[in-house]
C-alpha cells in the first residue's frame, strides 16, 4: 500500500463514514429513522447544515488544490467524486424541504432503503480499493 497521501486518506475516511453510517442505520432500525427525521433533518432547517455547507466547500476546494499541487496520479478521479457530493449539500442548503421529503420517502420504504444501503456499501468498497491500489 505504501505511504498514505491525502487522496488515499480521503478515500478511507469517506468509506468509513459510508460503512459506519450503514451499520448504524441497520442496527438502530426505527430509532435511526426517528433520529434522522426528528433531529438531523427536522422540519425546521437545522443550523448545522450551514456549517456543513462551508465545510464541504472547503474540502472540495482543498482537494482540487491538492490535485494541482501534489501531482498524485489520477487524483482528479477522487476530486471529481468529492465535487459531486456538492449536489447533496446544495440540496440541503437551498432545497431543504424537498430533500427532507426525499429522505423521509427512502427511510419509510424498505426497498429504497435496501437499495441505498447496498449502493453505499458498494461505493465504499470502491473507495477502499481506490485508496489501496490507485493512491
Amino acid at each position: 500500500m505504501g505511504d498514505l497521501n491525502y487522496f488515499s486518506i480521503l478515500c478511507f475516511v469517506w468509506a468509513a463514514i459510508g460503512i459506519g453510517s450503514r451499520f448504524l442505520m441497520i442496527s438502530l432500525g426505527k430509532k435511526w429513522n426517528e433520529w434522522e427525521l426528528g433531529k438531523a433533518y427536522s422540519e425546521k432547517k437545522p443550523k448545522w447544515i450551514y456549517f456543513l455547507g462551508i465545510l464541504c466547500l472547503a474540502i472540495v476546494g482543498f482537494t482540487w488544490y491538492q490535485v494541482f499541487t501534489l501531482g498524485v496520479k489520477y487524483s482528479w478521479i477522487i476530486a471529481s467524486l468529492v465535487t459531486v457530493t456538492l449536489v447533496k449539500v446544495f440540496n440541503l442548503l437551498f432545497n431543504y424541504d424537498n430533500f427532507r421529503e426525499f429522505a423521509k420517502s427512502v427511510l419509510n420504504d424498505k426497498k429504497k432503503l435496501i437499495q441505498l444501503n447496498v449502493g453505499v456499501f458498494f461505493i465504499s468498497a470502491v473507495f477502499i480499493l481506490l485508496g489501496i491500489f490507485l493512491y
